[in-house]
């Protein structure tokens, strides 16, 4: 008798198991079947500060891939990156901070010759304001990517009408 209700009570055992591990097993097969919840895509409201910022990274971004396409190791971003700067530092006439960035633009095997055409072409296109930094950046750059560049002439002023 005892073996008997040993046996009824390992298949009642036996029984639970297999419908308690059925059932952990059909649960995520039953979530996974029902629609998720569609929520409406809310984009997070930014501050005109992190809006700014993130158009500046995007451009950041632009200007480093527009420069990997310049032959040899000019194009590298740790040479875009150092040589824009010292050129900036020495268009700004901070020569001995220029001259500790070269020594790292130097290190990482970065060309001089296109360091010297590029500060080259930024002379050449004239004065700017030292306190405008995006004019110096934008400028700047464009003599790394190209530093053949020359700046168009300011438009001349139209002449004023004859009096009669």
């Amino acid at each position: 008798m005892a073996l008997m209700q040993r046996s009824k009570f390992s298949a009642l055992a036996g029984a639970l198991a297999l419908a308690f591990s059925l059932g952990a097993g059909l649960a995520p097969a039953a979530a996974q079947s029902q629609p998720p919840e569609q929520k409406p895509a809310q984009e997070p409201q930014l501050t005109p500060e992190q809006k700014a910022a993130q158009e500046a990274q995007r451009r950041s971004v632009e200007e480093f891939n527009e420069a990997s396409k310049l032959p040899g190791t000019a194009g590298l971003p740790e040479c875009v990156w150092t040589g824009r700067r010292i050129a900036a530092l020495l268009w700004n006439d901070d020569i001995d901070t220029a001259r500790r960035h070269l020594e790292i633009y130097e290190r990482f095997g970065c060309p001089t010759e296109h360091l010297k055409l590029a500060f080259r072409c930024l002379v050449r296109q004239g004065k700017i304001d030292p306190k405008a930094r995006e004019r110096v950046d934008a400028r700047t750059h464009q003599c790394w990517i190209n530093p053949d560049y020359i700046a168009a002439p300011p438009a001349a002023a139209a002449p004023a009408p004859a009096q009669q």
